[in-house]
């Protein structure tokens, strides 16, 4: 199977998983990026060995509903561990309108380190509550498109379309401080990956949303299914394509002599 879940705010991604394992009586799902505890919204989730389709799904931008609250201090970036709140004087909306503007293309910056990000094979995250000293390098991210949705002192909303491995989280933090204030994000709300978004769990059909081009090899059914050699003249080099059969489906790349190599073979479509 493959859905959008919608994950509610106060519990981990993969705690939502072991909650969705239990609705759908599965044994294995996956889904393609995580959310974090506070956050909320679209998860695109996949049961069994679907869960190898992700890199060939478009999951990218990803838009979030953030609201930015100015004044609050937490070394997480969000709610969860406020830790100071200062009152701050009221920002014109010409203001922040022109800060918003200016965050639009690339971005460097340093990413939370309360966030997934491995050091020597640790998360960042687990590192910072053990109270560890380290730095992360710095990580660039694309910001598509941003618009303003409402401010109401202290809270600033806006919708945000970013790049795969953007951190909204920082973008809260990085408009604060172009307003010369502390922030962390009070909420977050993911309501889009690339094509995927919340429809009350409804079940996807993998093959409208992997875009390669699809062959019909119907001849070659058993030797799919074996995983055998095989050559086909005529096709474009180094191209990927789909290939769907009655029960599973493959994804197959064709090197410079025609020989196939299975990208994925064999997925399910049970």
């Amino acid at each position: 199977m493959l859905f959008v879940g919608n994950k509610p705010p106060s519990i981990s991604s993969n705690a939502y998983l072991g909650v969705l394992k239990k609705k759908f009586r599965v044994k294995k799902l996956g889904y393609s990026g995580t959310l974090d505890p506070f956050a909320s919204g679209s998860l695109v989730i996949a049961s069994g060995n679907l869960t190898k389709i992700f890199n060939h799904i478009n999951l990218s931008p990803k838009v979030y509903i953030a609201t930015l609250w100015l004044g609050a201090k937490s070394p997480s970036l969000d709610i969860s561990l406020v830790n100071k709140v200062d009152i701050i004087e009221e920002f014109s909306k010409e203001k922040i309108l022109s800060i918003l503007d200016s965050m639009l293309g690339k971005i460097v910056y340093t990413p939370p380190k309360f966030s997934a990000k491995k050091i020597n094979g640790k998360r960042a995250y687990s590192l910072a509550r053990d109270g560890e000293y380290f730095n992360l390098r710095e990580c660039e991210m694309d910001i598509l498109d941003i618009k303003f949705l409402s401010y109401n002192h202290p809270f600033l909303s806006f919708e945000v379309s970013v790049s795969k491995g953007a951190y909204v989280r920082s973008i809260g933090e990085i408009i604060a401080n172009k307003l010369g204030v502390s922030g962390v994000l009070s909420n977050l709300i993911r309501i889009r990956e690339g094509d995927f978004y919340f429809q009350s769990y409804k079940m996807l059909n993998p093959l409208d949303f992997i875009r390669y081009k699809q062959l019909n090899l119907k001849n070659l059914y058993d030797d799919f299914k074996n995983g055998k050699k095989i050559i086909l003249k005529g096709l474009n080099k180094n191209t990927r394509y789909k290939v769907v059969f009655d029960d599973f489906f493959s994804i197959i790349q064709v090197d410079t002599f025609g020989n196939i190599e299975y990208i994925v073979n064999r997925i399910c479509l049970c």
